[in-house]
């Protein structure tokens, strides 16, 4: 490599670079103060030989490396391994932040689009020739199904995939411009209780896996990833093909549709029946009503339009007189209105069909949604846009 290249891929790992040794200075101090010192001597002593013998091929090095690791005992043994396999975790969460933090540049800097983005998939479409009618054919009959599977020695619990998303999320927050010195302190404050808190925590299970954890598990990836991920995902794609001239007829169909095994595979596994089928899609069902009942609740507080000040479309008055919401503090708020309604209708939905009690309790018996079309067609109705009302329409206006 390039001299010059080298030194411009080594500025771009700096922050990597930093992220991992802020980590494995937090995983060293928790070891001194859970383990002891004498742990903590031998897990250095383990790592800088390794690091000569790997680095120089340092015979030497080779033998100590052996000697060390042939002469723990086992309850050591223990605990040096727990040590190097929490910092291969904790820098993959640094790598993985990292790789982030990259796109972000590249983003920031307007590069091209990068390979494995939609967009450098669509640029070489364009550059192939294929024309903007076929690529609309193709999203109307595309069909992607990534599917989620699990065994249950290979699920990791949930516990520790927590405290792995917190660490994620507190790296991200140091990549902040112009952090105060007590937010540093504070955000390593947090990070050190994270990592003590993986320390703590048993890897283990001291009972037998059943198979609606397995589920359990499985949903989490969609709180983490797919409800909230894959809405921007066919937003951006949108702008992307709108700038590509491929004319949609309406909007981009969903085309990305999630499978799981978990819970329903049928190759013979006999924990895996009836009963567990069905916990398994209400379980599913659940997740996804829940969402949509919390996005509806921060929805309703966000959108306070008024209608003395923004033009409403007749779609959306009849939605908004149709709800059981007849509060006096919200008569010129139909937007409010509206979803009340649709969160009213919703939440009745789940009682039947999941025996759901919403945390947030509806403002009126609505009735129940028959099928899914009509919560879209209602939600359709919502994101219609408006239009500003004409100036001196408010009331006591000049």
């Amino acid at each position: 490599m390039p001299k010059q290249q080298a030194s411009e891929t080594e500025d771009k790992d700096l922050p990597l670079r930093e992220d991992i040794r802020l980590l494995g200075r937090i995983l060293g101090d928790t070891v001194r103060e859970q383990s002891g010192e004498a742990v903590f001597d031998t897990v250095e002593h383990i790592r800088q030989n390794s690091v000569r013998f790997r680095r120089d091929e340092n015979v030497t090095a080779r033998r100590d490396l052996e000697a060390t690791l042939n002469n723990l005992p086992p309850s050591e043994a223990l605990q040096i391994i727990r040590a190097f396999g929490f910092f291969s975790h904790l820098a993959n969460i640094a790598e993985d932040q990292h790789h982030i933090r990259r796109t972000r540049a590249h983003a920031l800097a307007d590069s091209a689009p990068r390979d494995g983005t939609m967009a450098h998939a669509l640029g070489r479409a364009r550059r192939a020739g294929i024309p903007p009618a076929r690529l609309a054919t193709f999203f109307a009959n595309a069909v992607v199904v990534p599917v989620l599977t699990a065994h249950p020695t290979e699920v990791r619990r949930k516990s520790a995939i927590d405290r792995e998303m917190e660490i994620a999320n507190l790296l991200a927050q140091r990549d902040r411009p112009s952090l105060t010195v007590i937010e540093l302190r504070a955000n390593e404050a947090a990070l050190r209780r994270a990592v003590l808190t993986l320390w703590q925590t048993n890897p283990l299970r001291g009972t037998r896996l059943r198979v609606i954890d397995e589920v359990a598990n499985g949903l989490s990836y969609y709180d983490y990833t797919f409800l909230s991920e894959l809405p921007r995902f066919y937003a951006d794609l949108e702008e992307e093909l709108a700038a590509a001239d491929v004319a949609l007829a309406d909007s981009l169909p969903s085309f990305l549709r999630i499978g799981s095994w978990i819970g329903s595979d049928r190759d013979g596994n006999p924990f895996v029946t009836e009963e567990v089928l069905r916990a398994a899609l209400q379980a599913q069902s659940s997740r996804a009503l829940r969402y949509y009942l919390d996005e509806l609740h921060l929805l309703g507080a966000e959108l306070s339009l008024d209608s003395r000040l923004v033009h409403i479309s007749d779609a959306l008055a009849t939605l908004a007189e149709r709800s059981s919401d007849r509060s006096a503090n919200r008569q010129h708020e139909p937007y409010r209105r509206a979803i009340t309604g649709i969160y009213a209708r919703l939440a009745a939905t789940a009682r039947i069909l999941d025996d759901i009690e919403t945390l947030q309790p509806a403002v009126g018996d609505d009735p129940p949604y028959s099928d899914s079309e009509e919560l879209l067609a209602d939600l359709a109705t919502l994101d219609a846009r408006s239009s500003p009302t004409v100036p001196g329409s408010w009331p006591g206006a000049v």
